[in-house]
C-alpha cells in the first residue's frame, strides 16, 4: 500500500512531496523531500515516483492512493498518446513534466513484469488519514522544514493507514464548459490578502515574492472558500 501527495507554496514555488509505503510484513516507511522551485503537479508525480523506487522489485501488487486526478489520468490514459506523438500534447505543445512522466511510465512498465500497480483516487483534505499525513509531510517541506519521517512497525504507527473509503474510483471527467469571467483574483503576500480586478494585476503582486499564494475566484462563495483554505475571511482582504 502506497499513499502519495505533493504540495507547493506558490505554483511555481517552493515544493515538497510525501509518501507512505506499507509492506505486507507490517512495516511502514515514510518518505519525503523538498524542491526550491517547482510546481504542484511535479511534486504529485515525484511522490509516486520515489515511492515506487522504494518498493523496487518486491513481488506484491502495489496499490497507490493519491488525490491527484492528473497523476492517475496521465499514467493510465494520456501517456500512450504523448509517447506516440513524441511527447507532445494533442494540441501540439510540449508535455509538462516530461522527464518525470518518462521516469514514472518506465517504473510502472518495469513493475508490470513483477506485479500490477493499481491506482486509487482519494479526495484531498477529506480526513483520509494516509492522505492527510502525506499532505502534512509535503507541506512541511514547502516551508523549509525537514519532516520527522516514521520508519518502523505498523503496530506502532500513529496513523490509521487502512482507514480508506469504499469507493476509490476516479471521478468522471466533466464536459468542457465555456469559461466564465472571474469574480475576483486573490493574493496573499507576507500574510496580507488583497483582491484584484484582473489576473495581470494579481500576477504582478505575487511575482517574485516568496511564499505568495494566488487564485481566481469564480463567485463570492468561491472566494470565501478560497480564503478559508488560507485561514482567512473576506474581512481580512483589502
Amino acid at each position: 500500500m502506497v499513499f502519495c501527495d505533493g504540495a507547493c507554496s506558490g505554483n511555481p514555488g517552493k515544493g515538497g512531496w510525501g509518501a507512505i509505503v506499507v509492506t505486507p510484513d507490517g512495516h511502514v516507511r515514510e518518505l519525503g523531500h523538498g524542491e526550491p522551485h517547482t510546481t504542484n503537479n511535479a511534486m504529485e508525480l515525484s511522490g509516486v515516483l520515489h515511492a515506487l523506487a522504494f518498493v523496487g522489485d518486491r513481488p506484491e501488487a502495489v496499490d497507490v492512493y493519491t488525490d491527484s486526478v492528473y497523476v492517475i489520468r496521465g499514467i493510465t490514459q494520456w501517456v500512450w498518446g504523448w509517447r506516440n506523438r513524441g511527447w507532445k500534447t494533442a494540441e501540439g505543445g510540449d508535455v509538462a513534466n516530461r522527464e518525470i512522466w518518462q521516469q514514472l511510465s518506465g517504473a510502472v512498465a518495469r513493475r508490470k513484469s513483477i506485479a500490477p500497480v493499481n491506482w486509487h483516487f482519494v479526495r484531498g483534505h477529506a480526513g483520509i488519514p494516509g492522505n492527510e499525513r502525506c499532505d502534512e509531510i509535503a507541506v512541511s517541506y514547502t516551508k523549509g522544514r525537514r519532516a520527522d519521517l516514521y520508519d518502523g512497525p505498523l503496530l506502532k504507527y500513529g496513523v490509521a493507514i487502512h482507514d480508506i473509503p469504499d469507493d476509490t474510483s476516479l471521478p468522471e471527467m466533466k464536459p468542457k464548459e465555456e469559461k466564465k469571467a472571474a469574480f475576483s483574483y486573490l493574493s496573499v503576500v507576507d500574510g496580507k490578502a488583497r483582491r484584484h480586478a484582473t489576473w495581470k494585476e494579481c500576477e504582478a503582486a505575487v511575482k517574485g515574492r516568496s511564499g505568495a499564494k494566488f487564485k481566481k475566484a469564480a463567485s463570492e462563495a468561491d472566494e470565501r472558500t478560497i480564503l478559508a483554505s488560507w485561514g482567512l475571511s473576506p474581512k481580512d482582504v483589502s
